[in-house]
């Protein structure tokens, strides 16, 4: 069989790869992936790891081999949970697993999914009906990381809220705010291309970051939102969510944010206001079926939020036109 390769910063290849086949799990024949923030970073060396490695952890497939104690049937469509964790430290043995300090990610950490075939241990698959579009299932592992992140938020008392960055993620955000009941909602993205679907899918406005603060105190007032989600990952994005955000008010940090040396961040702003600063990591396992569930209800529109897929063996090429701004999510397809 074969599989997407890092070899060094830059150096992605389709290779082969030894056959996985194990008793001791479960075998999935990779289906559909995407191409995550993630991803990309390790791809450029922005984030390191040890080569070679199998890029991937996006991954949706069918059930070639049942796992020994038969959770999941053969033949199941399923998501794969693509962190490890130990089950026997702290964090795993009181509902933190995602903060494992033993675990690893699929494709970072160790490799991953992004082959035909991948070994995989039976309790981290959770069955994707059919009701779940093939273009939509490869949203479902950021969905399921969007999720965790908002079940830190209790909405009750919210009336506004804000999404800075409006890729495959902040859209998400923006919908799952919309189905809590927020319905004066900001979007800001630099892009005009990504601040369309965001009208469409139901912000009262969507405007670059240098008009944020005006169509934040047309839609809420002229204290700020109540609830701001940062879906970009920099320092400048922190800051203006800062500002964004009413006295009393939440940031909720979705980015990831892998560099400093900003000169001008509003550290009294964020005292003054006394605002509640959230973080995110990850997801746990009900994440992903709460998702599953909610794609399945059609809840959301994931649908829109696809760009273009390409088949697996097309990788580098993949990897190379994601310099394209204007895309949502990239997938990959395997026949």
């Amino acid at each position: 069989m074969n599989g997407v390769v890092l070899g060094a910063p830059n150096d992605v290849v389709w290779a082969p790869l030894p056959d996985p086949r194990s008793e001791d799990s479960a075998i999935v024949r990779l289906e559909q992936a995407g191409i995550c923030g993630t991803d990309v970073k390790i791809v450029h060396g922005d984030i390191p790891v040890s080569y070679p490695r199998v890029l991937g952890h996006e991954l949706v497939g069918r059930v070639e081999q049942a796992g020994p104690r038969r959770l999941v049937p053969l033949g199941a469509r399923v998501l794969v949970d693509p962190a490890i964790a130990c089950g026997h430290c702290v964090m795993c043995r009181t509902d933190r697993a995602n903060l494992c300090p033993n675990g690893a990610l699929l494709g970072r950490d160790i490799d991953g999914g992004f082959a035909e075939l991948m070994s995989v241990d039976e309790l981290q698959l959770h069955v994707v009906p059919d009701s779940v579009s093939h273009r939509a299932s490869g949203l479902l592992q950021v969905l399921g990381t969007c999720m965790h992140a908002q079940s830190q938020v209790d909405v009750r008392g919210i009336d506004s809220a804000a999404v800075i960055g409006l890729g495959v993620a902040g859209l998400l955000h923006l919908q799952l705010l919309r189905a809590r009941g927020i319905r004066r909602l900001v979007g800001v993205a630099r892009s005009e291309n990504k601040r369309k679907p965001a009208l469409q899918l139901g912000a009262t406005a969507a405007v670059g970051p240098d008009d944020a603060e005006e169509a934040v105190e047309k839609v809420a007032g002229p204290g700020g939102v109540d609830l701001v989600v940062e879906a970009v990952g920099t320092v400048s994005t922190l800051a203006q969510a800062i500002r964004l955000a009413a006295p009393g008010g939440t940031v909720l940090l979705f980015g990831t944010i892998t560099a400093t040396g900003a000169t001008d961040f509003p550290f009294y702003q964020l005292y003054f206001k006394e605002l509640r600063l959230l973080s995110r990591r990850a997801a746990l396992p009900r994440d992903y079926d709460r998702a599953i569930a909610m794609a399945a209800a059609g809840d959301l529109q994931l649908e829109p939020l696809w760009s273009r897929s390409y088949p697996l063996a097309e990788a580098a090429s993949a990897f190379r036109d994601l310099a394209d701004a204007g895309g949502l999510k990239v997938t990959f397809d395997v026949p």
